[in-house]
């Protein structure tokens, strides 16, 4: 029964606490505000590089042409043998003649040699799509030894910089939202601290006349949390309202369809969630911090 009331008196003293000291409040808020907002945009940033390049690995894909001599048997047959290797997702089968269709609508002077020919000279395929675009190369080759496969083509080289420059970019963004999240908690959590330590004396008083030191932490502690939950709150509003208004502007991609941003349902939330807890989290920390360490209790 008193732990009760001791916390929800603490709850009334932080709300008193912020009102009495309302300027130094505000400027531990407009902190919270901006670092958060800062954070915001770098995750969200960071979540579209990665969701891309995701995207565009996804597109990777291993092109197989069958000899002139494959039956339809010899297709079918070899479509159960590519199911069977470890790391195929997909398999699509394209006839010459699809090909053929395709070519002519891409470019007339191709529609116009392949008409010339009374033969169409293009070979049957199959254009399979892998589990896992960094063993693309590996996948190749095995289906590379399967009967009636003429040739086969996955962009050789060049696969493995596009995947080793996707991981270098994936790990940079990655990096730069841990970097700014500890900047984050480290302005917001000094912030608070300058807050407090302001009061010193009133902290001083409060011991004086026999207060334990959880009831005089526990209300800044709260004090802490209301703070950076207040910061949050527009931050919140901007990645939301800022986003979903991006997403529609720009009807979902950046620029190229390739570059698919990611549906702002589920996600705002997500990063306004986790926008909340930073705020929540620095907020507490930089008040007991303060507390502990600069006043000694």
């Amino acid at each position: 029964m008193k732990a009760i009331r001791i916390f929800f008196r603490s709850i009334r003293d932080a709300f008193k606490s912020i009102s009495r000291n309302f300027s130094l409040a505000m400027a531990s808020i407009l902190c919270v505000t901006i670092t958060l907002i800062i954070v915001s945009v770098s995750i969200i940033i960071a979540a579209n590089i990665n969701n891309a390049t995701k995207n565009i690995e996804e597109e990777m894909n291993i092109v197989i042409y069958l000899n002139k001599k494959a039956t339809a048997e010899d297709a079918d047959n070899l479509k159960k043998e590519i199911e069977n290797v470890k790391g195929v997702r997909e398999i699509k089968f394209i006839s010459k003649e699809e090909q053929k269709k395709n070519m002519a609508e891409y470019n007339d002077a191709f529609e116009t040699i392949l008409n010339y020919l009374d033969v169409n000279p293009l070979l049957d395929s199959y254009v399979i799509y892998v589990e896992d675009v960094t063993e693309i190369s590996d996948i190749a080759e095995e289906v590379k030894s399967l009967p009636n496969v003429e040739t086969i083509k996955y962009g050789e080289g060049m696969v493995e910089e596009v995947v080793s420059a996707f991981d270098i970019i994936e790990k940079v963004t990655i990096g730069i939202v841990i970097a700014l999240i500890l900047v984050t908690v480290f302005l917001i959590s000094n912030t608070i601290k300058l807050t407090i330590y302001s009061r010193k004396n009133e902290i001083e008083i409060m011991r004086l006349v026999g207060a334990s030191n959880n009831t005089i932490k526990m209300p800044f502690v709260f004090e802490g949390l209301v703070l950076g939950v207040i910061g949050a709150i527009i931050p919140i509003c901007i990645t939301i309202y800022g986003y979903v208004i991006l997403y529609n502007t720009m009807h979902g991609y950046f620029f190229s369809e390739m570059l698919k941003l990611v549906d702002p349902y589920n996600f705002v939330f997500m990063v306004s969630a986790v926008l909340v807890i930073i705020g929540a989290l620095v907020g507490m920390y930089g008040s007991v911090k303060s507390v502990r360490k600069y006043l000694k209790i």
